[in-house]
């Protein structure tokens, strides 16, 4: 078995325990660390690495790796687990997306050890922890009052991403390009694949999203033969080649009837947008046939304001070992 060490401390087979990994302090010399919880089998096998909470208020996700530790389902039969419940401590305290400098954690990757403090905090995700892992899910909710139907985002050209997302399981897979400077290109650009799930929306508990992590997570360690056992996939997911957002054409109230994970056909009516005095009603309408992959949950709009996330569905022809 290959040998494995985090924090300077040699993680042995069959250990499974805490490492609280420092990261800074608080202007009130209050230190904060980065709990980080590992549990690593007695038989050899691959490393999953799952992160929540990098955006600090998207709490879905942090409940998924939470409920996987406290009921032991991260402890593989064969292989580590390496779960860290909350990246953005400092955004989760103050239920907030960024970290106190304003900067968003997923786009200071892959950081600096003297940087800003979102650099800091990825320096230590990017040199301490990412190494060891050889697989990742990275948990996240819609932000700015979206509300996102369960989904995996990754590159579809890339084989491994394409298969790992595929034995996830989620109702939704879509294309996604890699971001300057996100966790998912950092880990790519070393070697690591990473796919994102995406469930429900922040600072708000969505249990049907939460179960679907859960199962998914099972069903991807299954795949990479670490456990024996896991929940079916319920559905065969839809694959989304191309993603959209209608947008609001003024400003005001905006109303629809429609769900996350609805389909919707070219030209039918999605919501509208309405004056707060009942004077005008502007109609929007879909201009493809596809699946609502997220939906705006905030009433009211500014013309411009993203309000519903079509995916396009498609079938994919072929695949490659190349990102793009």
């Amino acid at each position: 078995m290959r040998e494995m060490a985090l924090n300077g401390k040699v993680i042995v087979p069959g250990e499974s325990k805490y490492y609280n990994l420092r990261v800074a302090k608080l202007p009130t010399h209050t230190v904060i660390d980065l709990p980080v919880y590992v549990s690593r089998s007695v038989n050899d096998g691959p490393v999953l690495l799952l992160t929540a909470g990098l955006h600090g208020n998207e709490t879905n996700g942090i409940e998924i790796v939470r409920r996987l530790i406290s009921d032991s389902m991260v402890s593989p039969q064969r292989g580590t687990v390496i779960a860290v419940p909350i990246v953005n401590i400092y955004g989760f305290l103050q239920q907030e997306r960024y970290l106190p400098d304003g900067k968003d954690l997923n786009r200071s990757f892959p950081g600096s050890k003297t940087g800003s403090l979102a650099s800091r905090v990825a320096h230590v995700i990017v040199n301490q922890i990412l190494p060891l892992a050889d697989y990742g899910i990275d948990f996240h909710t819609g932000g700015a009052s979206k509300d996102n139907y369960p989904q995996i985002r990754c590159v579809l050209s890339h084989a491994m991403n394409l298969e790992l997302a595929k034995a996830f399981g989620a109702p939704f897979i879509i294309n996604s390009a890699l971001i300057d400077k996100s966790f998912r290109k950092a880990a790519q650009r070393r070697g690591k694949s990473i796919i994102v799930y995406e469930g429900g929306e922040s600072l708000r508990f969505d249990e049907p999203s939460i179960q679907c992590g859960i199962d998914g997570t099972l069903r991807l360690m299954k795949s990479l033969n670490m456990i024996d056992d896991a929940p079916d996939i319920p559905v065969k997911p839809r694959i989304f080649e191309k993603h959209s957002w209608i947008r609001a054409k003024v400003s005001g109230l905006f109303r629809t009837t429609l769900l996350p994970g609805d389909k919707v056909t070219r030209g039918q009516t999605v919501g509208s947008v309405t004056d707060p005095y009942g004077e005008t009603n502007v109609v929007l309408k879909s201009p493809v046939n596809g699946y609502i992959v997220g939906l705006s949950r905030s009433p009211v709009v500014s013309a411009g304001d993203a309000v519903v996330h079509l995916g396009h569905k498609y079938e994919l022809k072929k695949t490659s070992t190349n990102e793009t």
